[in-house]
C-alpha cells in the first residue's frame, strides 16, 4: 500500500445552501483525517449560478484548471432557478465538470437500516445496501444544448458509445467485486435498460453481456427500467449493483433517495479514470438558504465517499478507513435519530446535525 498521506481537494461551495452544508463537512473531514494521520488541503474555488449572474461566467477557466489539478473535487450545490442561460436552461457547471473531466460513472449509494426513517417498511433483519451507477456523460444528456426546437416539434438525441459503455460496465463489475470482498454485496450486477423497445438499449445491453463474460466470478442479469422501479420499492434489499443510462439513472437515483428518507441523505460521486467529483444529490434549495436549516448528511456522506475513493485510487488504507468511519457515523446518527433536521422530522440546525456526527465519530470503531 502507498505511504501517501496528503491530498489536495478543490472545494466548490456553489449556490444556495452549498456553503452552509460545506462548512460542517470540511470540519468533519479535517477531524477524521487527523485521526488517521492524513492531511487534506482544501482549495476553495468559485463557480455557479450566482457567479454567472455577477460575472457572466459559471465555471471560470481557472476553476476548471483547479479541479483538473486536484486529487478530488468536493462540490456543494449549484444552480438557482431564476438564473438561466439564454436558451432557458439552468446554470449547471457540475455537468460541465462531468464532461470536461470525462466522469462517466455516476455513483449513487442507497443504504437503509431497519431503524432508519423511510416511507417503506423493511422486514426485520433486512438492510438495504445497493449502488446505482449512472452513466454521466452521454445517453439522453448528450443532447444538452444541442436539442432542436421548432414551432411544431422538439427533438433530443440519445447517444450511447461502445468506448464509454465498456468503461462503465468494467467499473460496475469492479465495484461489485469490491463490495463482495467487503461483505456488503452479493457480487451481482444488473443492467437496467429498455432493450425491448429501443435499439440503442439493445446495443447497451449487448456490450454489458460482452463484459459480463470476462467476469465469471460475478453474477450478471438484466432488468427493464420500469420493472426495476417497482423492484426498488418492493424488495430493495435484494439489489447489489445496478448500472444504467444517464436519464434512467437520473430518475432512479431520486427514487433511491426517497427510500432513504429524502435527498438530504443521498450522496453521490461522478468518477472517471483519473478524476472524481463528490456532491449531494440534492440541489441548492434557495428557499431555505441562509436559515441554517439545510440537511448536511448527503454532503457529509459524499465526503466519506471521497475519502474511500482516494484510498482505493492511491492505495492508501488509512483513507479508506477514514471514509468508512465517517460514513458509519452518519448512518448511526440516522438510525438513532440524532441531530435530525426538519426535512427528516427533527428540528436541528445544519451545525447541530454536523455536531451530532462529530460526537459519534469517537465511537464508530467500537
Amino acid at each position: 500500500m502507498s505511504m501517501r498521506s496528503s491530498f489536495d481537494i478543490a472545494v466548490f461551495e456553489g449556490d444556495g445552501i452549498g456553503p452552509e452544508i460545506m462548512r460542517p463537512t470540511l470540519a468533519l473531514l479535517d477531524r477524521v483525517a487527523r485521526r488517521h494521520q492524513l492531511s487534506l488541503r482544501f482549495n476553495e474555488v468559485p463557480a455557479g449560478a450566482a457567479l454567472y449572474a455577477s460575472t457572466g461566467e459559471a465555471l471560470p477557466a481557472a476553476s476548471m484548471e483547479a479541479a483538473r489539478k486536484a486529487d478530488a473535487v468536493l462540490l456543494g450545490a449549484m444552480g438557482l432557478p431564476d438564473v438561466r442561460y439564454d436558451d432557458g436552461t439552468e446554470i449547471s457547471p457540475q455537468i460541465d465538470l462531468r464532461k470536461e473531466l470525462h466522469l462517466f460513472a455516476g455513483v449513487r449509494p442507497v443504504t437503509l437500516s431497519e431503524d432508519q426513517r423511510s416511507p417503506i417498511s423493511i422486514e426485520p433483519g433486512r438492510r438495504v445496501d445497493f449502488v446505482l451507477i449512472r452513466e454521466s456523460t452521454e445517453g439522453l444528456f448528450w443532447s444538452l444544448g444541442r436539442g432542436e426546437v421548432t414551432a411544431d416539434e422538439a427533438r433530443e438525441t440519445l447517444v450511447i458509445t461502445r468506448e464509454t459503455s465498456q468503461k462503465l460496465f468494467r467499473f460496475a463489475f469492479d465495484l461489485a467485486a469490491r463490495r463482495k470482498s467487503e461483505g456488503r454485496g452479493t457480487g451481482r450486477v444488473t443492467c437496467v435498460d429498455k432493450a425491448n423497445v429501443f435499439r440503442a438499449f439493445a446495443f447497451f445491453r449487448g456490450i454489458f453481456d460482452e463484459e459480463a463474460t470476462k467476469r465469471p466470478d460475478l453474477a450478471a442479469n438484466h432488468a427493464y427500467v420500469d420493472a426495476m422501479a417497482l423492484h426498488m420499492i418492493q424488495k430493495p434489499w435484494d439489489l447489489d449493483v445496478l448500472v444504467t443510462e444517464n436519464m434512467f439513472g437520473d430518475i432512479l437515483s431520486d427514487l433511491g433517495a426517497g427510500l432513504m428518507g429524502g435527498l438530504g441523505v443521498a450522496p453521490s460521486a461522478d468518477i472517471g479514470d483519473q478524476h472524481a467529483v463528490f456532491q449531494p444529490c440534492h440541489g441548492s434549495a434557495p428557499d431555505i438558504a441562509g436559515q441554517g436549516a439545510a440537511n448536511p448528511h448527503a454532503m457529509i456522506l459524499s465526503a466519506a465517499m471521497m475519502l474511500e475513493w482516494l484510498g482505493h485510487q492511491h492505495q492508501v488504507t488509512t483513507a479508506i478507513s477514514a471514509g468508512d468511519e465517517l460514513r458509519r457515523a452518519v448512518e448511526r446518527t440516522l438510525s438513532e435519530q440524532r441531530g435530525l433536521t426538519r426535512d427528516l422530522g427533527g428540528d436541528c440546525s445544519t451545525e447541530e446535525a454536523g455536531r451530532a456526527v462529530a460526537e459519534l465519530l469517537e465511537g464508530v470503531t467500537a
